[in-house]
């Protein structure tokens, strides 16, 4: 028999396992840095990390870099090299600010008060200087995004000798490491749900960049090739506005792209866009991105109604929902806004976007013990990460709680720094990258 929920709000000692590499096939070089969003997995695990325990202003921070705008999106990590996105107020503010070109259901929204700049920022992880900053648009946003929200959510993704960015409706780019650009495409004019902004980062794999584009007018996807910014592919989606970004996964000898949406969960081909297998069962507004591996696809959301599920992609194809296909699903405490943690043969997440953890085994689904409160935590909108037998859990108000990765998980640490911290932290090495509100910090 489960019990009710156990606070974790004492700090204890612990042993763990090393976590065993997922994707044997991913470079050495892959697995050491973190190249995209949720990490080289994809599932917000970094392999060979071992980042610290406990931080403060004033205790472990190697560095701490002020930047310019505002963006949530997190920041990637190339070896001397970090990248994150931002967007940047311009000019005299509007006498008229515009409230979002009226929406249908438009609520707590971010008036548009000024021009932005969109940029692209090159950080040295060394020295925490900026190497260069690339304003690649200016532009007046019609929509200023659900007032939690920024104009640069989208997470940019590198391959070690260019960095791709997508600010959605002001265009993805590609840039040399020396901050020039290469390439840049213009998709057109997003309309999301409410006027409640974009979200959705970018998936590199090889030669393709996959960008999806869920809103409440004609929804696609599309891979761009990464020489030129051309299309590859492009495919129409029966789907509403949604903020989940596609992942790219290796299974039985060839790539899928999986993109996550209200009516269906989807599996295209890589190399050709077409649709292999699809599954319905996710709610209006999903947010969170799926997580994958030993071929089974994990996604969730939580709104309207309540859903997370597993679905095994052997040999699927076609419309597997209600079929054998779907290993388990659970309507309980699923996540919304921060997706889910597969480590090590475990998923955890988050209720909706609070402190509530669920941990499953995810196989089976069963939840043997839980679910565990974080005491001290508050809205939590970046997705949790692990390494080295910890998990990392950030929310707004600047605290980011260390938790052991065992059955009944215990905290290690309880840090807080002077920032609001919206963006999913990168683990690298021995350090821990967190982007907040007004800086970059990197603790060591």
């Amino acid at each position: 028999m489960k019990p009710a929920i156990i606070t974790l709000f004492t700090f204890f000692t612990c042993c763990w396992t090393a976590f065993p590499c997922q994707s044997q096939e991913l470079a050495e070089e892959q697995l050491s840095n973190w190249g995209q969003w949720r990490g080289p997995l994809g599932t917000g695990v970094a392999p060979n990390a071992t980042p610290p325990v406990r931080w403060s202003e004033t205790e472990n921070v190697k560095w701490k870099t002020e930047l310019k705008g505002l963006g949530h999106s997190s920041p990637v990590v190339w070896k001397n090299y970090i990248f994150v996105t931002t967007a940047i107020p311009t000019g005299e503010a509007f006498e008229d600010p515009h409230t979002n070109d009226k929406r249908p259901g438009a609520h707590d929204n971010l008036p548009v008060k000024q021009k932005h700049k969109f940029a692209i920022v090159a950080i040295s992880r060394e020295s925490g200087e900026v190497l260069w900053q690339t304003e690649v648009h200016e532009a007046i946003p019609r929509e200023g995004g659900h007032y939690t929200a920024s104009l640069a959510s989208a997470s940019p993704v590198t391959d070690g000798k260019h960095v791709y960015a997508s600010f959605g409706s002001f265009g993805v780019y590609c840039l040399d490491y020396k901050g020039q650009i290469v390439w840049e495409k213009q998709l057109g004019q997003m309309h999301t749900k409410h006027g409640h902004g974009e979200g959705a980062s970018p998936a590199l794999r090889g030669d393709k960049l996959i960008i999806n584009w869920d809103h409440e007018e004609a929804s696609f996807i599309v891979a761009l090739n990464t020489a030129d910014g051309t299309e590859a592919w492009k495919q129409q989606r029966d789907e509403v506005t949604s903020w989940s970004s596609p992942i790219i996964v290796k299974h039985e000898g060839s790539y899928q792209v999986i993109a996550a949406g209200t009516n269906r969960v989807r599996g295209y081909e890589l190399d050709s866009g077409d649709v292999i297998w699809e599954c319905g069962g996710l709610s209006n507004n999903v947010v969170a991105t799926p997580v994958f591996s030993d071929g089974v696809v994990y996604v969730g959301s939580s709104y309207e109604s309540r859903s997370v599920f597993a679905i095994n992609i052997e040999g699927a194809a076609g419309d597997v929902t209600g079929t054998e296909k779907v290993l388990w699903k659970n309507e309980q405490r699923t996540p919304y806004v921060p997706s889910p943690l597969l480590y090590d043969g475990t998923l955890y997440y988050l209720r909706h976007y609070q402190g509530i953890l669920t941990r499953l085994d995810a196989k089976t689904g069963e939840e043997t013990i839980g679910p565990f409160r974080l005491a001290g935590m508050r809205d939590i909108y970046a997705s949790p990460v692990a390494a080295d037998g910890k998990m990392y859990f950030v929310d707004r108000t600047g605290v980011t709680l260390v938790v052991s990765h065992i059955e009944i998980p215990r905290v290690l640490g309880l840090n807080r720094l002077d920032d609001e911290l919206s963006a999913t932290p990168a683990l690298v090495d021995n350090q821990i990258f967190l982007r907040g509100k007004r800086f970059l910090y990197c603790i060591e």
